[in-house]
Formats: C-alpha cells, sequence, structure tokens
C-alpha cells in the first residue's frame, strides 16, 4: 500500500511539474503557486545555481558557464542534433533488446521488425535533410528583396541598424512505438493466460476493476521495461502532439515564435500606458471635482458602487500584416520565397548591377 501511495505522489508532482513548466505564465495562474514554480523552474533555479558557482569557485567558474550558457542558447551548435540521436538510438536499442523476442505475436507479424527499422530509417533521413538543410541568409544583397516581401510594421518590427546583419514525423514514430508495444503486452496476455489463471484459479472477478489491479501488477513485475518505454513513448506523443497544433497555429497567422512574444510584450506595455492615461484622466477628474466648493456631495452608496475608471481601458487592437490568409500563408512555408526562382533571379540582378 506503501508503494501505492509513493508512485501518486510522483505522479502528481510530476504532473505539478510539467504544468507550471509548460503552462506558468499563462494569466489564469497570475499570482498562485503553479506561476512562482514557473519562474523558478525557467528563471530562478539558474540564478541561483549561478550563485552557487560564482560563490565556491569564484569568477572564473561563473564564466564559465556563462560561456557555457551562451555557446547553448545563442550560437549555432549540434546540441539538440547529438541529444535527439541518442534519445532515438537509445529508445529503439532498448526496444529491440526487451520487445523483438516477442514477435511474431498473435497480434503482430514478423513483418513489423522491417516496418520498424523503415520507420527509423525514415526519420533519421528526414532527420539529415533537416539538419543540413540552408535555412536561408538575410545579407546586403537580397535584404531588399526581403523587405519588399515584409515590409516593416512599424510596430514590432521597426528599421534600424543591425550589428549581425519536421515535427509530423516524431509524432508518427513514437505513437507505432507505443501502439505495437501495447499489442507485445497485450499477446503475452493472451498467450500465457493469464486472464483465465486469474479467474479460474484465483477466483478473481472476470471484470475490468476486477482485473485491472492484478493484470497491471504482472505486467509491471514481468515486461517494466516495455512499460517504461510505452509510457515515455505516450508522453512524448502527446508532447508532439501539442507541439505540433501550436506550429499549426502559428502557420495559420503567418507568426513566428519569436513574434508571438514580441506581441505579448508590444500589448504588455499598451496595456499598461492605456491604464496610466485612465489613472491619470481618474485623478484629474477627483481633483477637479475637489475645486467645486459648491458642489453637493456624492452619495457614498454611489462612490461605492462607481465603475472603476481601470476597467474602461481599451482593449489593445493588434493586426499582422504578414498574415495573408491561409492558403498564402502555407504557400509561403511550403515555397519559402529564397527558393523561388524570381525571387533568386532577381537577388543575383542586383548583385551583378553593384559589380558593374
Amino acid at each position: 500500500m506503501a508503494v501505492q501511495w509513493v508512485l501518486v505522489c510522483h505522479g502528481l508532482t510530476t504532473l505539478m511539474v510539467v504544468i507550471s513548466f509548460l503552462c506558468g505564465q499563462w494569466p489564469i495562474f497570475q499570482g498562485t503557486f503553479v506561476e512562482r514554480l514557473h519562474n523558478f523552474l525557467t528563471f530562478g533555479a539558474y540564478e541561483y545555481f549561478l550563485k552557487f558557482v560564482g560563490k565556491v569557485c569564484g569568477d572564473r567558474g561563473e564564466n564559465a558557464v556563462i560561456s557555457v550558457e551562451y555557446y547553448c542558447c545563442y550560437r549555432s551548435n549540434p546540441t539538440l542534433q547529438i541529444l535527439y540521436a541518442a534519445i532515438l538510438s537509445a529508445t529503439y536499442y532498448f526496444i529491440v533488446q526487451s520487445s523483438f523476442a516477442y514477435i511474431p505475436n498473435y497480434y503482430l507479424s514478423d513483418i513489423h521488425r522491417y516496418i520498424s527499422i523503415v520507420a527509423i530509417g525514415i526519420g533519421v533521413i528526414l532527420f539529415l535533410l533537416t539538419s543540413f538543410s540552408d535555412p536561408g541568409t538575410v545579407t546586403a544583397e537580397n535584404v531588399s528583396q526581403y523587405i519588399s516581401a515584409y515590409p516593416y510594421d512599424d510596430v514590432i518590427y521597426s528599421e534600424r541598424e543591425c550589428s549581425t546583419c519536421k515535427i509530423l514525423k516524431h509524432f508518427c514514430l513514437c505513437l507505432y512505438g507505443s501502439i505495437a508495444l501495447s499489442l507485445i503486452l497485450a499477446s503475452r496476455l493472451k498467450e500465457l493466460k493469464i486472464i483465465h489463471i486469474l479467474t479460474v484459479y484465483y477466483g478473481i472477478e472476470n471484470s475490468f476493476r476486477g482485473l485491472a489491479p492484478h493484470v497491471a501488477q504482472w505486467l509491471l513485475s514481468s515486461y517494466n521495461t516495455q512499460i517504461l518505454l510505452m509510457v515515455f513513448l505516450v508522453v512524448v506523443c502527446l508532447l508532439m502532439a501539442a507541439f505540433f497544433g501550436y506550429h499549426a497555429k502559428l502557420c495559420y497567422s503567418n507568426t513566428t515564435t519569436n513574434e508571438t512574444y514580441k506581441w505579448q510584450d508590444y500589448e504588455s506595455l499598451q496595456r499598461k500606458i492605456n491604464e496610466a492615461k485612465a489613472s491619470a484622466s481618474a485623478l484629474k477628474a477627483s481633483l477637479s471635482g475637489l475645486s467645486l466648493e459648491n458642489k453637493p456631495p456624492k452619495s457614498k452608496w454611489k462612490s461605492f458602487f462607481r465603475r472603476s475608471p481601470l476597467k474602461d481601458v481599451e482593449v489593445v487592437a493588434t493586426k499582422n500584416i504578414y498574415d495573408k490568409g491561409l492558403v498564402h500563408n502555407l504557400s509561403e512555408i511550403v515555397f519559402p520565397l529564397s527558393t523561388r526562382a524570381t525571387f533568386v533571379a532577381a537577388t543575383i540582378k542586383k548583385t551583378k548591377v553593384k559589380v558593374r
């Protein structure tokens, strides 16, 4: 019984950490423990760690940590590619070592051994194509073409001098792996006649409520590696589905991830400005009311139920000039401007004119 409570507490703690990390910045959690935990996980823990290193190792150790942060977060590096390759290789290795011995079975034929290899191969090929593809570079030769296609909106982008002038496949791989593992476990249940043994020899009620705890206990004790892999793949599936939905929304509005933060900062700034204006107007009105000596005093009940002037603050209106409709937005994603013949020809022509 104690072990079950430990598992329940572990699950609730993990759920709280995941919700705080992913959703702690939402307005609904403002001023709550979830927001404070989010701030600690995203900023506070690193700041405390940096202070600890500075106290123990001095400025030299603190500068080393900052240099690692700069390399990992602000410079082009293969860290994410190496991490993805390691996770993919380790997961497939454990699946082969723990589950391939049970294929073929009642639900899966021998062909799934080769289907898994093909699926992993397609994932690796797409991963390599993504890693070595050119994302495009804005240079002095092609910047005018990009500006003509995406003009400054003078809201989140303005002209100034600058000093440094594939998700769905992951979801399918994880979904296929989790389904295959669940079918393997179901096949073992059927081949070993676990349900029959529990109901006939142990007198367990033949219902989901009666059999579920005993079947789960048997699976965890006999096939714990497969259970852990299946849970891991299901969690990754859910994260990939949410990630895909988020980026599909960005594609629908032709907005980048960086632009979403810029719009949030802009709306927050405009909201504060409007609130400051409303507060100034309310203060001015109250001062002018005090200067009128002959004016009869207002009822206390009217003052109590009077609407706050801050509630009359106008909603910040935003207009994304880069959102040109679903079809046009998708065409720009599937066929970027940098790959179009007209755009490349215009860039080459301008370069030749400059050379002459």
